[in-house]
């Protein structure tokens, strides 16, 4: 998907949060999907280093649906693009920068978002076709710097800090004001061996943080 593709349907978005579900298995894969769903969550995230994540990513693909995207995290190789491609995934993201996985992924259309902490990787992921940024890690990206990458980043190109995102208005909404477009979740949101009670608890508390952020 091109970036302005990209970033006109994430505008419309009323939850712009990926949901990072890193370890989860095929048992809880289909319940989570559900409760993320009931909770506004439309971008699905199974990192390739979790139990079968082919699995779950075909699992959560059956109950999503039409209704948003499901795909994977942690994919380092234009191999791993095929291979979830194959298993019906949307979605590859990408802890690092690497201009054939972004080439491939676009060439399937599917949703590219390679992660970059630099300006330097930036330009090479838009250059190559990324569709989004993933600033990755944001313990690392703060506001400040998020300010600075917007300053020369295209505004058709949607940037997500990625990492140590809380459930905090006041946090996402620096992010927001400083040019991000959106967060990427992970441990703050889903943990291997989570209970899906507190999986819906957490979901709810992102839901309520990010509506106070966007109020």
């Amino acid at each position: 998907m091109s970036p302005e593709n990209f970033i006109a349907q994430w505008q419309q978005e009323p939850l712009p949060l990926v949901a990072i579900l890193r370890g989860i298995t095929p048992e809880d894969a289909v319940e989570a999907a559900e409760i993320l769903l009931e909770y506004g969550f439309h971008y699905l995230e199974v990192p390739l280093n979790s139990p079968s994540p082919l699995e779950s990513i075909a699992l959560m693909r059956s109950v999503v649906g039409e209704r948003g995207y499901v795909g994977a995290g942690t994919v380092l190789t234009v191999e791993q693009v095929d291979a979830v491609a194959e298993c019906g995934g949307q979605l590859i993201i990408s802890p690092s920068c690497c201009p054939e996985v972004i080439r491939r992924t676009r060439l399937l259309k599917l949703i590219s978002m390679p992660g970059i902490m630099t300006p330097s990787e930036a330009f090479i992921a838009i250059d190559a076709g990324a569709s989004a940024l993933k600033l990755f890690p944001a313990e690392h990206v703060s506001p400040v710097v998020t300010k600075a990458f917007r300053a020369v980043v295209p505004r058709s190109v949607a940037m997500l800090p990625v990492g140590g995102i809380q459930p905090d208005a006041a946090q996402m909404r620096s992010y927001i004001q400083a040019g991000a477009n959106g967060f990427g979740l992970g441990g703050g949101l889903y943990q291997a061996g989570l209970s899906m009670p507190t999986l819906r608890e957490r979901a709810q508390a992102y839901q309520h943080a990010w509506r106070q952020c966007a109020g």
